[in-house]
């Protein structure tokens, strides 16, 4: 081997080893990235615990959701509506906040669509007007959310509507309780 071919190796050996690093830095800041993004999609930041106000708030946000989806439901009624939420919000696929994922609203051929309906239908400062109704619903809430209650049927649920009208939706159905049908 003559000594201007190993120089040419050795100078390629090198230009790879330096893309390799840059490579490597690359993905490094990529993954950096996504993981401060999905902190932020779901309101925290790198180090922070979740607070107390931070609780309170999803407590709140899930309670009316169950409230104004499911408040006249049975209890596994409005478990499932709870249960769909806390999956979207784990799921990836939605925001990663409770809040986030029950006000998202999504813009369809120019009209906005909200996950729930209710999001779009009700002034949501309004405090709810069945007392028992609520109660139960943040009863429900907090079974949910603070001891993990779930039931096994709903485990990869992700959406659900009433019995009385037809989406169309050619997803697989998990389940119908009260007057909601389930679905992966």
């Amino acid at each position: 081997m003559t000594e201007s071919t190993f120089e040419r190796e050795q100078a390629t050996g090198i230009v790879k080893v330096v893309l390799m690093i840059i490579a490597l830095a690359i993905s490094g800041l990529m993954l950096s990235k996504a993981i401060h993004y999905r902190l932020d999609v779901a309101g925290l930041d790198p180090v922070s615990q979740i607070t107390t106000e931070v609780r309170e708030r999803q407590l709140a946000c899930l309670a009316k959701n169950i409230y104004y989806e499911a408040g006249s439901e049975p209890f596994e009624g409005k478990v499932g509506v709870a249960q769909v939420t806390i999956n979207r919000t784990e799921s990836g696929a939605f925001p990663g906040d409770i809040c986030k994922t029950i006000f998202q609203k999504n813009v369809v051929y120019e009209k906005v669509i909200c996950q729930f309906s209710w999001a779009c239908d009700r002034d949501t400062g309004v405090r709810p007007l069945q007392t028992a109704n609520y109660n139960e619903s943040m009863e429900v809430a907090k079974k949910v959310l603070l001891e993990g209650f779930r039931l096994p049927s709903l485990k990869n649920a992700l959406y659900y509507h009433a019995d009385y009208i037809n989406p169309g939706w050619h997803k697989p159905q998990v389940a119908h309780i009260g007057h909601h049908i389930f679905y992966n």
